[in-house]
């Protein structure tokens, strides 16, 4: 049943967790064989974000900015942590996905711009 098309028939919460029906997949033991797959839909069917929310894989290959206008480096990968998420910027650099240090975004042009807090950079 990877990597081929699905049909969502139903969704619900439990908790935390959306929960995906498909269609086809009515047992058991037919959705644990999709246990660990990626689920994916197409670019253009995206729900739309409220005025200052982004998509974590729009961020990949952002260059980030301090605010001084210098490259840190361009966003390679986004971590979740259990706390406040990641993003990776080159092969070393971790930068914490929060408001008060990443405090402008710009998809247009491609940039992130940065407010680090003392030693974060000093961290990589």
């Amino acid at each position: 049943m990877n990597n081929v098309p699905m049909e969502v028939e139903n969704t619900w919460m439990h908790g935390d967790h959306l929960i995906l029906k498909f269609k086809g997949v009515d047992t058991i033991s037919d959705a644990e064989k999709l246990a660990g797959a990626d689920v994916a839909i197409p670019f253009e069917l995206r729900a739309s974000l409220a005025e200052e929310e982004v998509y974590q894989s729009d961020l990949i290959g952002c260059e980030v900015i301090d605010a001084a206008g210098r490259s840190l480096g361009i966003v390679e990968d986004f971590e979740e942590t259990g706390g406040t998420p990641l993003l990776r910027v080159g092969k070393t650099l971790l930068i914490p996905f929060a408001k008060s240090i990443c405090t402008k975004i710009d998809l247009e042009h491609r940039q992130i711009t940065v407010n680090p807090p003392d030693g974060l950079l000093d961290l990589n």
